[in-house]
């Protein structure tokens, strides 16, 4: 069966992309997964290059594309090419915060960040996990209170993309002054940029993904004008539930390209490893491993490119969101495994690019809500 998903302008979109990745990415990935950070200049260079803040109008300095497939397009060749932390880092810069500034952002607001974001001479983390929050939202502590015409933020925020390098955050902060549960109106969100008082973390030693730096981040009284609230005052929690099925398709992208990329990998090596006088493929355990490989990743890729076009046509909602993103990392997980174990020794070698997608799949049961989550999510919506 034909993919249908894709017309002219995104297969030629993807030759920039391709062009991209060989040009500014290959030959030097590996040694930014030791550095644990991707260089400002491929920032720069994406910007120049059109392929950050696609969706951002053009009198702002975007392309004003409004149709996701251009980003399928870029995150699958990051995937497939083994570059999966460039595609992470692009993810929660294009994914995580700019749908808000576009959605909520007054024009004060978009005048001063989206130019910065387009041509990534600003880079950007969303800020919501904490410590003792995680996916629980209303557990979050940090707080943001008004003095005179300004907001001072105060709290810590952890497991945040982007953040050890990063120049802004989009900060959800409690802005109703109590101290116990909080309730739908109890947040706010706020573009912070780096400032007195705002401290990047280290970046963490993860298993996987290790250029895109995750960090903690710090506020101490960070003093943030009233033109940098996104959105409504209260409506923070209001305005991430609108947002939630961009980032989550998103990430089921990602692992859909996880899962067509690591059948391929096993195939490719399948073909050329022999043992015992034979070429695996020559056993019939390999080759129905390979089948079922085959199957789920194509299973996989038309759920999630339905749910490409339900979005395109503003029809993804939150519980369809979670559906798609349930099931395609968790395939991404289940897939990379086993065409690892087709791979035998050599799977566990992390020059190996099954091994980074191994590692890199553990990551997106957990990232944008576990997969508990997306449980609840989808049978609290039954």
């Amino acid at each position: 069966m034909k993919r249908a998903l894709f017309e002219e302008d995104h297969e030629q979109f993807r030759e920039l992309a391709t062009e991209f990745n060989a040009r500014e990415i290959s030959g030097k990935y590996a040694q930014w997964e030791k550095d644990h950070q991707i260089p400002r200049e491929v920032w720069q260079s994406a910007g120049e290059n059109g392929l950050l803040g696609l969706a951002v109008p053009e009198q702002f300095g975007g392309m004003g594309i409004d149709d996701y497939r251009f980003r399928v397009v870029l995150d699958e060749q990051l995937v497939r090419s083994g570059h999966l932390s460039v595609a992470l880092a692009f993810h929660l810069h294009d994914d995580l915060v700019l749908p808000y500034l576009l959605s909520y952002g007054s024009a004060e607001l978009k005048a001063k960040w989206l130019p910065r974001m387009v041509d990534g001479s600003t880079i950007t983390s969303c800020a919501f996990t904490e410590p003792g929050a995680g996916s629980d939202l209303r557990a979050v502590r940090t707080k943001a209170v008004r003095d005179g015409d300004d907001w001072l933020i105060s709290g810590q925020k952890t497991f945040i993309g982007n953040a050890a390098f990063g120049d802004a955050a989009l900060v959800l902060a409690r802005t109703d002054g109590e101290s116990g549960r909080a309730g739908e109106q109890s947040f706010s969100l706020f573009m912070v940029e780096r400032s007195e008082g705002y401290t990047n973390g280290s970046p963490f030693d993860k298993i996987g993904l290790r250029a895109s730096d995750t960090a903690e981040l710090f506020f101490d009284d960070v003093r943030v004008s009233a033109a940098d609230l996104v959105g409504e005052a209260g409506q923070g929690l209001a305005h991430v539930k609108a947002q939630l099925p961009q980032a989550r398709l998103a990430i089921a992208v990602a692992a859909s390209a996880i899962c067509t990329a690591s059948f391929e990998q096993a195939l490719e090596h399948a073909k050329n490893r022999s043992t015992f006088g034979q070429a695996l493929t020559e056993y019939q355990n390999t080759r129905f491993e390979l089948a079922n490989l085959k199957t789920e990743a194509h299973v996989t890729q038309s759920f999630v490119d339905r749910a490409v076009l339900a979005f395109n046509d503003g029809e993804l909602d939150p519980s369809e969101a979670a559906e798609v993103k349930l099931w395609a990392s968790e395939s991404a997980k289940k897939l990379s495994d086993q065409a690892l174990q087709l791979h035998g020794g050599y799977g566990y070698i992390m020059e190996y690019p099954i091994a980074q997608f191994f590692t890199a799949s553990r990551l997106l049961t957990i990232f944008g809500g576990t997969s508990e989550i997306m449980r609840e999510t989808i049978g609290r919506a039954l």
